[in-house]
């Protein structure tokens, strides 16, 4: 037998004593903690069967509740009956207030604060539709954009026009879209025509003209851009 073998197959032995050394630690660590690694794994399977029994019944049921008191409150939302899908019906439908007590911290509790602050907007109730938009929290962008759209009516009807046109702003830059982009940024061009910025009104119908070309709005951007230049804009 060559020496280069016989120096491997030692090696190999070495390598093999220490993988069975390895395993009788492995062993007597197990059987020295095994109290406490019972434990532990018996706290995490607590721990996951608690979070599922939660969210399956708890959770999910609660929404669902949440779900159903919510329908007829967005029927009155689209036919424009504010009051009544604010405060309720008094024929079984809670009113969108309630919902947002009951269950606000489902999906369908978070989508009624939503409704009940541009319904608070619709009946000119500003500050406590602003309560109820700022606290609303969605992931998704069209959803979010409108509210910070109607945050941006809120103040700009309550005589905080400057702080009303970063929500419109950041509504139409996020969306940018020819539907409601173009209203945000001449939402916020008429304001900065009333504070006789001429100059931030031609920024902002330009903008609408030249990315928004076949929106209504386009159509009528050269009305104020040529005013705005007529009256000092560089």
């Amino acid at each position: 037998m060559s020496s280069k073998k016989k120096q491997a197959e030692l090696q190999e032995e070495k390598d093999w004593e220490k993988i069975d050394a390895a395993v009788r630690d492995s062993e007597h660590f197990i059987e020295k903690y095994q109290k406490e690694l019972l434990i532990g794994i018996g706290v995490v399977v607590l721990i996951v069967c608690g979070y599922l029994a939660y969210k399956n019944f708890v959770v999910i049921p609660k929404n669902e509740e949440a779900q159903v008191a919510l329908f007829r409150g967005e029927q009155y939302f689209r036919n424009g009956q504010d009051s009544l899908a604010i405060n309720g019906d008094g024929r079984g439908y809670i009113g969108f207030e309630n919902i947002i007590d009951e269950y606000g911290s489902t999906k369908a509790g978070n989508l009624a604060k939503l409704y009940a602050g541009i319904s608070y907007a619709n009946l000119g109730n500003y500050e406590k539709a602003l309560s109820y938009l700022k606290d609303y929290s969605g992931d998704d962008k069209i959803l979010s954009q409108m509210v910070n759209g109607a945050i941006g009516d809120c103040l700009d009807n309550t005589g905080k026009s400057e702080d009303a046109i970063s929500y419109y702003l950041k509504a139409a830059k996020v969306l940018d879209n020819a539907v409601q982009s173009p209203i945000y940024y001449k939402k916020a061009g008429l304001i900065y025509r009333v504070q006789g910025k001429h100059d931030k009104v031609v920024e902002m119908f330009s903008i609408i003209k030249d990315r928004y070309m076949n929106s209504t709005i386009a159509m009528e951007a050269d009305k104020y851009i040529e005013e705005a230049k007529l009256l000092g804009a560089k």
